[in-house]
């Protein structure tokens, strides 16, 4: 406890005065110890510990002038004016020395005396003790004087005492009595223990003491009696349990017990229970004693699910427990027709699972993507269900893959469509180029034999602005003259493939989107005339997918590692131009060629560069003519063709002397494949 300190000023000297509480514990010596103590001193020292416990004090050291019965010089111990002891000497096994025991004052006082006379001739020390506080056991029999502290339950603490009462009893104001109360009150906890009042000894008559215990929904209460069991039965009187007895409610049922046999274990099987002990004015019994225990609610096992597992896996599931539904893998958690990301079902304080089981239903991967020019079919499973397989095709012989004939893809447990490598990209079908359907040889195009149908189907012809040709390259692009297009780039020109006869009455129509002239291409001057046909190569984009088919495929565009045309080398032209003196032809035509060196052709006035070559057929007079600019000539020779070497088409037909029937110039492929496909993959 804090002390208050008051500062009383007198004149101009101050004095502290310090109303403190008592010191646990402290030490006092005589005066100038370890020196010798003075002569013809008086000298006393009053020491307090706080009230509630007894003051302790222990010599650590006396050396006094020994005498008879301390006549001369002593130290006394005085307690409520009650000597205590009188001490002098110099060790312990001097008579009046008090050595080392210690000395317990009834109290929480005591004083010390110190007197000497007026001589100390062997120059005596004194003396150093040390005072503490000893707690007082106000319970203890030898502590009580009169009355015990409390009437029934005394409890130490330090300093002081606390009275209790026995179960069915309550304490009184005075903090000291107890009185008889054992009605009311809920037991709570989930454990514990309740007996009649006075347990074991006998209980008080004209009783009706009411017991509840309510422990929380889930659990279930379990009452366990002592065997010391006894409530007056009367057997002679009607009904047994008429006068005494202890009834048990719970479940909306009551029993009643008495006599001398323990009811053992009682199982309520709820979480509620009332108890009532009754007694008369008359009899006796010495009551009872239960311990009461509680334990979860039961839940049924959870069924098996079908492609899934429940977890965790116990033997018994209780209030509280937990369970997870994981499906297998390639499966779904479904709640009727809704799914779900995860279960989790928590066991009720009514022994019911809050959520009913979920069901794992196997997952789909949904529609498969459709491949532009190609199919797929089923090759294991159905319904696009997890591990089903499907395959993948292009239309042939116009489409395939690049390097595989076939693709296969498996619904997988991440719900895409994936191949045996985990990628779910599906290849491209590229358009198959260089085949054809009809095969024969001969011919010229100039004078030159009339195709058949599917023979050229690369062929492409254009009539409304300018008579001329292009060949196809893909299912989208074409590839002509820049001259035969050159101020068109605006307009939108129709073109017709899959035919022989101009006049045919079922083409195949494609309309350009895109034309796209060589930035590098010489364009024609005023008048129609030039002098340069350097770079004379145009890309035709339709606005339409070209429908593939045996009469209209694509040519090849040159393999970079083929060697460039060569003198000698022969091949194929085709066109609608003129033959036999210039006349128009309406049909389509080809003719075999061969290439020259630049010298053996007649260019004129005209400039030639290395993106060209010449060529034509000089004895059968076969060469390409007005009306089939921008037409293919392709290798090998028609007629020679096969899977293993595709028609290319390695020049375009760009122009000639005025006179057909001899050699004409053609726009080298070979030296514009980067611009070819750079072109292509831009637009």
């Amino acid at each position: 406890m804090d002390g208050i300190h008051l500062i009383i000023c007198l004149l101009w000297a101050c004095v502290n005065v310090c109303e403190c509480e008592p010191a646990m514990f402290g030490e006092v010596s005589s005066p100038q110890y370890p020196q010798p103590y003075p002569e013809n001193l008086q000298e006393q020292w009053d020491l307090e510990v706080p009230q509630g416990y007894q003051i302790q004090l222990t010599f650590n050291h006396l050396d006094i002038e020994p005498s008879p019965n301390c006549y001369y010089d002593s130290v006394s111990v005085v307690s409520d004016e009650k000597v205590l002891g009188k001490f002098c000497g110099q060790n312990s096994t001097d008579r009046f020395h008090p050595g080392v025991k210690p000395i317990l004052a009834p109290g929480n006082r005591l004083q010390l005396v110190f007197l000497t006379d007026d001589s100390n001739h062997e120059s005596h020390l004194g003396f150093t003790a040390f005072y503490q506080a000893v707690d007082i056991d106000e319970c203890s029999s030898s502590s009580v004087v009169k009355d015990p502290p409390c009437s029934q339950i005394c409890l130490n603490t330090l300093g002081s005492y606390l009275c209790a009462c026995h179960h069915g009893y309550v304490l009184r104001p005075d903090q000291r009595t107890c009185a008889l109360d054992c009605g009311g009150g809920v037991h709570s906890e989930l454990e514990g223990t309740i007996s009649s009042p006075g347990y074991p000894d006998m209980s008080p008559q004209d009783l009706d003491c009411v017991y509840s215990i309510s422990v929380q929904p889930g659990f279930m209460i379990t009452l366990t009696f002592s065997q010391n069991f006894h409530i007056e039965q009367v057997y002679n009187q009607g009904p047994t349990c008429l006068y005494h007895w202890l009834q048990v409610s719970a479940l909306g049922k009551d029993h009643k017990y008495c006599g001398g046999k323990s009811p053992g274990v009682l199982d309520t099987g709820t979480h509620s229970v009332q108890l009532e002990y009754h007694t008369d004015r008359y009899g006796q019994s010495q009551g009872w004693s239960l311990h009461y225990t509680t334990r979860r609610v039961k839940c049924p096992q959870p069924d098996n699910i079908s492609h899934g597992k429940v977890t965790p896996v116990f033997a018994q599931y209780l209030y509280r427990d937990y369970i997870h539904v994981r499906c297998n893998p390639g499966y779904k958690l479904m709640m009727g027709e809704k799914e779900i990301a995860s279960f989790k079902s928590m066991c009720q304080s009514n022994g019911q699972w809050h959520l009913t089981l979920p069901e794992c239903k196997i997952i789909d991967c949904g529609e498969p993507n459709l491949l532009p020019n190609g199919a797929f079919k089923f090759i294991n499973g159905e319904h696009n269900e997890y591990l089903s397989v499907i395959e993948y095709r292009c239309n042939e012989p116009y489409y395939r893959f690049k390097d595989t004939p076939k693709v296969r893809y498996k619904c997988a447990n991440d719900r895409k469509w994936t191949e045996d490598n985990s990628i779910d990209v599906i290849p491209p079908c590229y358009p198959v180029c260089g085949m054809n359907s009809e095969v024969s040889s001969g011919g010229r195009v100039f004078g030159g034999k009339p195709a058949k149908l599917g023979q050229i189907p690369w062929q492409l012809f254009h009539k409304t602005f300018t008579r001329g040709g292009a060949s196809l390259i893909s299912d989208f692009w074409a590839l002509t003259a820049a001259h035969v297009v050159d101020g068109f780039e605006n307009y939108t020109m129709p073109w017709l493939g899959g035919i022989i006869n101009d006049e045919d009455k079922n083409p195949v129509t494609m309309e350009s989107k895109k034309i796209i002239i060589h930035p590098n291409y010489h364009r024609v001057g005023v008048g129609g005339s030039s002098t340069n046909f350097d770079n004379d190569i145009a890309l035709i984009k339709m606005s339409a997918q070209v429908p593939l088919g045996p009469n209209i495929r694509p040519v090849c565009l040159p393999n970079r590692t083929h060697e460039l045309v060569m003198e000698g080398t022969m091949g194929t032209i085709s066109g609608f131009g003129g033959f036999d003196g210039g006349v128009i032809s309406k049909i389509l035509r080809y003719g075999h060629v061969q290439e020259y060196t630049l010298d053996k052709c007649e260019s004129g006035d005209m400039s030639v560069t290395d993106n060209m070559f010449c060529a034509g057929g000089n004895v059968e007079r076969v060469d390409s003519c007005k009306g089939d600019s921008g037409g293919p000539l392709f290798f090998p020779m028609l007629g020679y063709g096969t899977k293993e070497q595709p028609y290319e088409v390695r020049g375009i037909v760009s122009w000639g002397p005025e006179r057909c029937g001899s050699k004409g110039y053609y726009t080298k492929v070979q030296n514009y494949l980067d611009w070819i496909e750079e072109t292509m993959a831009n637009n």
